[in-house]
């Protein structure tokens, strides 16, 4: 993930993994942290929270969901990430979330969308809220965000969707060409889960579940990306603009990891808090 922390973050990953109770960035904005919460009975069912120490009842949660091709990744290489937008966000909840990897004898769904839930369902009891959340990944975690609000989010609980490079149909020519689509033909999806409806390329791909109901969604995706090609953009778009969701698309020069740059970081953050703000107005 980002090939760099700067020295603010780096004293706070220090000062967090000594159990340190809170995290300050200065200007006013602090934030309570409690690290590895197993929010499951499976060793990979752990999450961290950051609640700001001004937070009030009911606040919107960021939940973010890390990439790794839906059998690698953890939470930690976002926590860098996680930090710049709790800088930007100073009044949200942070959720930064493991889930249980695919293997060559697990599924990747339903388990990761599940653990999403899970996720949800163990934060609002213990945090005693009933908050909307922002689910914010990056590839997997993009597929993933985007899986659980337009297809299994049958509460209603997402009020947005930040997806980084996700794949949205894993039916486009472009992704086909992904170094591991035979994992996602064969791995990703339980055939039990599907119906004889429906093919499993189309059960797993986002873009299949969108309605106008659909959750408001934010996307950017690299020209140069050769793992999730800009097509993806493009008929995500199309199929949020027939059902008249509301959403904002953006491209970075750079390829599959080059949202991490510095400068297409600071883009995507700022943009992202324009996106809130506009979905807030409607």
């Amino acid at each position: 993930m980002r090939t760099y922390l700067s020295a603010v973050g780096v004293l706070l990953l220090i000062l967090s993994s000594c159990q340190q109770k809170t995290i300050d960035f200065g200007n006013n904005i602090s934030f309570r942290i409690e690290k590895n919460i197993p929010y499951g009975k499976e060793t990979e069912q752990k999450m961290d929270i950051y609640i700001p120490e001004s937070t009030v009842k009911d606040n919107d949660v960021f939940m973010i969901i890390h990439g790794g091709g839906w059998r690698g990744g953890k939470k930690s290489q976002l926590t860098s990430f996680t930090f710049d937008l709790m800088k930007k966000f100073p009044k949200k909840i942070f959720v930064n979330v493991d889930y249980r990897l695919a293997s060559a004898t697990s599924f990747a769904l339903p388990d990761q969308t599940d653990d999403i839930k899970t996720a949800m369902n163990y934060l609002e009891k213990k945090l005693k809220i009933n908050p909307k959340y922002i689910l914010l990944g990056n590839s997997a975690g993009g597929h993933l965000s985007m899986m659980y609000a337009y297809k299994f989010d049958k509460d209603k609980k997402v009020k947005a969707i930040i997806n980084i490079v996700g794949p949205a149909d894993l039916n486009d020519p472009g992704f086909k060409k992904y170094v591991d689509y035979t994992f996602v033909e064969k791995q990703l999806i339980n055939p039990k889960i599907v119906g004889t409806k429906t093919t499993l390329m189309n059960f797993g791909s986002p873009v299949y579940w969108i309605s106008k109901t659909s959750a408001p969604t934010f996307s950017y995706y690299g020209m140069n990306d050769q793992v999730v090609p800009l097509s993806q953009m493009k008929i995500l778009d199309s199929v949020l603009n027939k059902n008249n969701v509301y959403h904002e698309s953006y491209e970075f020069n750079g390829d599959h990891l080059g949202w991490e740059k510095d400068s297409n970081v600071k883009f995507l953050i700022q943009k992202t808090d324009e996106f809130l703000k506009n979905i807030d107005k409607k």
